[in-house]
């Protein structure tokens, strides 16, 4: 196993640069914050210049080529490397993207302090000899499966961070719920706030936070739907209580969870698609995951236990640089992108 070296970003400076502190080139050409510049300009491979360590003072002239390093050197911490599945979407030096299975922790905390995805990640990444840490970008419930985006570096996670809830981080998702939402698309604006006496429940509240969700109804039968939502905002179970709020609640929500759950292993709620800026090379990336693990029969059976033909779970998204997820692209209730449904 050959060990790869930290990441670094490199700039070539042009004659409009020359002459400009360095400090002023990192932030306004390679983006990057004060934090992460003072994480790294103590370390001796931290900041260079052809090569050379330089301070953040210095002005390099034309040609020069100016490079950082951005992977933390506190690498992962105290993270215990644990072997497990992981279902790799899409990776590159600065970030991965998982096709995460239902019923699996993404961080490591009380009684769970080495089965999460992060401790798979960190044992990932041991194996193969990746100088990489694990951020998470986005949150996902344990019950909850599908694309989830995990920063290698802090450069990365603070670019990715900033997307969240904007249009350049667009999140859909697919959930069955209980009876058919009249009308069959719209908008769920309503804020949502904790439950009295509790630090998960989550409750729609006057004075609680924003929240918007749009849904479109794919597919019905059985009494209940196949939706596909977005989210404009981030709230913690804002799907789940948005959908109980307009009096259709996912089944695993609801008083047939029981019922329902007994033969499936999970929520019906799945991440689905997301596009994204790249964080270091400003292009945008979408991609489409069919259910991870194999679990996208169960949507089906769960939601109509009688219907012979699967629905449309989603549609792979090519991005400009024409990438997307060929594993996903492979599975049989793939359907053609409709303009209306693309990202």
């Amino acid at each position: 196993m050959v060990q790869q070296s930290p990441r670094r970003l490199e700039l070539t400076v042009t004659a409009d640069q020359a002459g400009e502190k360095i400090d002023t080139l990192l932030r306004r050409e390679l983006r990057l914050s004060g934090t992460v510049i003072r994480r790294v300009k103590w370390l001796d491979d931290g900041i260079l210049l052809d090569g050379m360590r330089v301070t953040t003072a210095c002005r390099p002239a034309a040609g020069q080529v100016l490079s950082v390093r951005v992977a933390d050197p506190d690498g992962q911490g105290d993270m215990v490397p644990t072997p497990g599945p992981l279902d790799i979407v899409y990776e590159d030096g600065d970030l991965l993207v998982l096709n995460k299975a239902p019923g699996v922790l993404i961080h490591p905390g009380p009684g769970h302090y080495s089965d999460t995805l992060c401790n798979y990640i960190a044992w990932y990444y041991k194996k193969a000899g990746i100088a990489a840490d694990v951020h998470p970008v986005q949150r996902l419930d344990k019950g909850t499966s599908g694309l989830l985006v995990v920063a290698k570096h802090p450069h990365a996670q603070e670019q990715l961070k900033g997307q969240l809830h904007t249009p350049a981080f667009r999140r859909i998702y697919l959930a069955v719920c209980e009876g058919i939402p009249r009308p069959p698309e719209g908008c769920i604006d309503a804020p949502i706030g904790r439950v009295p006496g509790s630090l998960m429940a989550r409750q729609v509240d006057p004075a609680g936070q924003p929240a918007s969700t749009r849904y479109r109804v794919l597919r019905t039968g059985q009494g209940r739907a196949l939706v596909e939502l977005e989210l404009d905002t981030g709230r913690t179970h804002q799907i789940r209580v948005h959908m109980a709020h307009i009096g259709h609640p996912s089944p695993a929500t609801s008083s047939t969870a029981r019922r329902i759950t007994a033969s499936s292993p999970a929520p019906a709620l799945h991440s689905a698609r997301l596009s994204l800026r790249h964080p270091c090379h400003r292009g945008t990336h979408g991609l489409g995951a069919a259910s991870a693990g194999g679990h996208g029969p169960w949507y089906e059976r769960a939601a109509f236990p009688h219907a012979g033909k699967p629905p449309v779970y989603y549609t792979p998204v090519r991005s400009k640089a024409g990438m997307y997820s060929d594993r996903a692209a492979s599975a049989p209730w793939v359907k053609p992108s409709s303009p209306r449904a693309s990202i």
